[in-house]
């Protein structure tokens, strides 16, 4: 039960903006533990993922062998307004990497579904707060409703559904029911959208050497279907083992540097991209928390006194 409320004085009303305003900070921070502990969980997953799925199926003979045969496809199907070779390698090559790591991943844990979770989670620990700071100023909570109705907390209108106040958030219905909810989920993974990862880029590394090495094998290999076609089926057939044989052994001779050259790679680009989601403001795991405590936090300092 609350006493009597008192009649809130510009004063009072200042001390109870900056006591949302450091409940807010408060929960940002815890906002951001969570992130941080669930975005190493997604980093470990998908490093380990790279290291039993990704690196073994690019690195193996076969997989070499039919990308070099891609190779000679975008090569002899270029046109003067075409991709290169090396960016169509770099394509395919991101779209593996997802089938066999990102995606497999993400049934579990994902970076947008933290994201979403970090920022329901900084306005669960916001609202938990009030209260105790409704009791310390003594006031009614009618009139802490109407300064949690002034305090415009998404702004992504027109039109108006798109705009939210923290009253709105903090109170039924349920989040996801929200439009304005909608919006900003919408608008944080737009601006996720817009650059490709440290791990693309990594990858459009790989592919370009890649792409380099094996359209060297393209040349000894040709002139050995050239002279597999002059001799004959049976001699051909032979000619073809041998290359065949002949290209194994030199897989295998250089398999451990191939792997080792992948891994560093992958493991640099893995380490700048959790960087860049935990750091990035307008995309990053923490986008939606920045973006719900800039608005709270704004909207009272500069509230007038």
């Amino acid at each position: 039960m609350y006493e009597t409320a008192a009649i809130l004085t510009p004063a009072a009303g200042q001390q109870i903006d900056q006591a949302v305003v450091e409940a807010s900070i408060a929960a940002t921070h815890s906002a951001n533990d969570y992130a941080r502990r669930s975005m190493r969980v997604w980093r470990e997953q998908v490093q380990q993922r790279t290291e039993s799925e990704f690196i073994p199926w690019f690195t193996g003979y076969w997989t070499q062998q039919w990308l070099t045969l891609k190779v000679a496809w975008y090569k002899m199907n270029r046109d003067d307004n075409g991709d290169p070779p090396e960016k169509r390698l770099a394509l395919y090559l991101q779209e593996q990497y997802h089938a066999r790591v990102i995606d497999p991943v993400a049934e579990q844990i994902d970076p947008e579904g933290i994201r979403e979770r970090a920022s329901e989670l900084y306005l669960q620990l916001l609202g938990q707060q009030l209260p105790a700071i409704i009791q310390r100023f003594n006031a009614s909570p009618e009139q802490f409703s109407q300064r949690l109705q002034r305090i415009p907390t998404i702004a992504l209108g027109p039109p108006p559904a798109r705009d939210a106040t923290l009253y709105q958030l903090l109170r039924p219905p349920a989040l996801a029911q929200q439009p304005a909810w909608q919006a900003l989920r919408q608008h944080l993974h737009d601006q996720a959208s817009k650059a490709p990862g440290q791990t693309a880029v990594g990858l459009s590394s790989v592919a370009t050497r890649a792409s380099e090495k094996l359209g060297a094998t393209l040349a000894p290999r040709g002139a050995a279907s050239a002279v597999a076609a002059a001799v004959g089926k049976a001699a051909g057939a032979m000619i073809s083992v041998a290359v065949a044989g002949l290209g194994m052994i030199t897989h295998d001779r250089e398999h451990p540097q191939m792997v080792e050259q992948l891994r560093v790679i992958l493991s640099v680009a893995l380490n700048e991209e959790w960087q860049e989601l935990m750091e990035n403001r307008q995309s990053g795991a923490m986008a939606g928390v920045y973006y719900l405590s800039g608005q709270v936090e704004d909207s009272l300092r500069s509230a007038p006194r």
